[in-house]
Formats: structure tokens, C-alpha cells, sequence
């Protein structure tokens, strides 16, 4: 797959929505993401959507991305409050277990109030790192959280667009998301 139709496949995926199968098929036809070439950087983060229980949650509540500072100094949730600062979360302070339960009404109300709730789950500290990992037969670029059972396989789209899927113990169907730098 070129990088120019592959770039323009996640766009019209994101635009349009998609089956987890069409989300598939793009992710395995990538090429693998290098940990040294994704291991620096702000990234911007968005959702496929894909009927997945997540969608749409991470987007209201003010998920901004990940920042990766090397393989071994990682933030992998970077929020952004109504004012747009931007600041890492400690994920074991994220109530995951709540996710797709909560109505996105509920959710965007309390994007608001992160200006101010947000110091409770704030952090300076790194809960992440980057590896090469094996993942559907392929080894690229993962983020292993630190202290949950979440990897995120990372395969490149272009120098500046990465595809990701979150693999979660428990999670019954894969959450994919976009990462732009």
C-alpha cells in the first residue's frame, strides 16, 4: 500500500466510520512502526469510529493525545482542558471500567470541569514505554502501560500519521485510533 493511498484510507475511514473488519484490513496492510522513528514527539490523537463501546468518549472528555520523550519516557494520555492547556494523566486515575457506560453529555461536562478536577489526575510522571512487540504476526512499535493491562500497536501510515490499536485485557473488540505529530 502506497503512503499517499493509505493516508487517504484513514481519512475517508475516519470521516465515514467504519466495520472493525475495514479497520483491519488498513492496519494490516501497513507498514510496521519503528520504535526510533515514533520514540520523540507530541502526538495528536483521534478516534475511528467502528461501533466500538469507546467511541466517541475519548473525544469528549478532552483526550488530546500521547508524548513520547524516548522509548523508555512516556505520558500516554495527554487531556486538554476548555482552555487548551494540555497535561498528562496518570491512567490508573482514568475510570476505564466506566467507559461506553457513561452518556457522552455526562462525559463532555466533565471535559469542562478538567481546568479544575484535572489536578487530581494530572501527573509528571511517565506511565509508559515503547517497545518492538509482536502483534497479528508482525513486530512494530507498541506503548505498554506501566501499570494497566493496555498495550497500543502502533503500524506507520505516513512520517507523521500513526494507526493504532488499543489491546486491553478484557476488552472484547479492539479500540483503533489516529495519532498525528
Amino acid at each position: 500500500m502506497t503512503t499517499n493511498s493509505a493516508t487517504e484510507e484513514l481519512a475517508q475511514l475516519q470521516a465515514d466510520g467504519c466495520t472493525r473488519e475495514q479497520a483491519w484490513a488498513l492496519f494490516d496492510g501497513l507498514p510496521v512502526a519503528k520504535v526510533a522513528d515514533i520514540a520523540t514527539g507530541r502526538w495528536r490523537g483521534s478516534e475511528i469510529r467502528t461501533g466500538h463501546p469507546f467511541d466517541g468518549v475519548l473525544g469528549a472528555s478532552g483526550w488530546y493525545g500521547k508524548q513520547f520523550d524516548d522509548a523508555e519516557s512516556v505520558h500516554p494520555l495527554l487531556f486538554s482542558d476548555t482552555a487548551g492547556k494540555i497535561f498528562a494523566v496518570d491512567p490508573r486515575r482514568v475510570p476505564l471500567s466506566l467507559t461506553g457506560k457513561v452518556p457522552l453529555p455526562t462525559v463532555r461536562a466533565i471535559q469542562k470541569s478538567l481546568r479544575y478536577t484535572g489536578i487530581a489526575l494530572r501527573t509528571t510522571r511517565y506511565a509508559a514505554r515503547l517497545r518492538a512487540v509482536e502483534y497479528r504476526d508482525v513486530v512494530s512499535a507498541a506503548m505498554i502501560y506501566d501499570h494497566l493491562p493496555i498495550i497500543d500497536h502502533f503500524r506507520q501510515v505516513d512520517a507523521d500519521t500513526l494507526f493504532g490499536v488499543m489491546d486491553m485485557r478484557g476488552l472484547a473488540e479492539p479500540y483503533f485510533f489516529i495519532l498525528r505529530r
